[in-house]
């Protein structure tokens, strides 16, 4: 079975590399539906998975300047904490109940679906942002909007492991339309590492985290992102957004009304 979760691995990273996106978002539906995992240990699996493959680019995009520390800063403060007693609010569960496996199908679908919406409206979402900018919501309440998205999203990331990749893009450049589309990615990335990890750290207390899962991912992701990241340049990105959205959809509307 190592050798499956290896080739899903390298699957996965392909994707991730051609796209950008799609790591949590495949990642624990495939070990969920595919390979039967428990939800909780894909969801924790998968997090720690995450920590450890975007630590790496966070440290590439920081060495060329494409980091907003004040925007990573200001989700991570609503991210951080969210995560953290959703952890905590998961352990209050009765021990050996559904309880937890339902709350992280559920969760997990209801991620999928957003996902799916970012990728195809991604865009017009931009479009939209960049014709409001200068809104007076904007201009008085940015900051404490984005501590507000952080918690949305370390809610979902926490139950998920969905949310950090694409949603967070996507919220990003909503809020900020006139940063860089390469500092908005760089950006998303770096706080990625400290929520995933927070959130990977919570369920490994929770009993909720395999380690020879998470090594045989590694060892075929990270040789799929390098192969993904050198094909991304010949292969039409839109058709494989609209494709992997498509997925995402058909994923998580049967996580939801499962």
């Amino acid at each position: 079975m190592d050798y499956l979760y290896t080739l899903s691995g390298f699957a996965v990273g392909a994707i991730v590399g051609l796209t950008g996106v799609g790591g949590g978002s495949l990642m624990t539906p495939l070990l969920v539906l595919l390979f039967g995992v428990h939800p909780a240990t894909a969801v924790g699996t998968d997090l720690l998975y995450a920590a450890m493959t975007k630590a790496g680019g966070t440290v590439a995009h920081g060495r060329k300047g494409h980091i907003d520390w004040q925007v990573t800063g200001r989700l991570a403060a609503g991210s951080i904490p969210a995560a953290a007693l959703t952890i905590w609010v998961l352990s209050m569960l009765p021990e050996g109940s559904n309880a937890i496996s339902k709350i992280v199908s559920h969760g997990l679908g209801f991620a999928l679906l957003l996902t799916a919406i970012a990728i195809l409206f991604g865009r017009k979402l931009r479009e939209y942002a960049s014709r409001h900018d200068d809104s007076p919501l904007r201009q008085c309440c940015l900051g404490k909007i984005t501590v507000g998205v952080g918690v949305v999203l370390g809610v979902l990331v926490t139950i998920s492991s969905v949310g950090a990749g694409a949603l967070g893009v996507a919220a990003l450049f909503f809020l900020y339309p006139k940063l860089s589309p390469v500092k908005i990615v760089g950006s998303d990335v770096a706080h990625a590492v400290p929520l995933t990890l927070v959130a990977g750290l919570g369920h490994w207390l929770l009993g909720s985290v395999d380690w020879a899962l998470l090594g045989a991912l590694l060892l075929g992701s990270l040789p799929g992102i390098w192969l993904g990241t050198q094909l991304s340049a010949k292969v039409p990105e839109h058709i494989l957004r609209r494709i992997l959205a498509s997925m995402l959809v058909l994923i998580g509307s049967k996580l939801v009304f499962a």
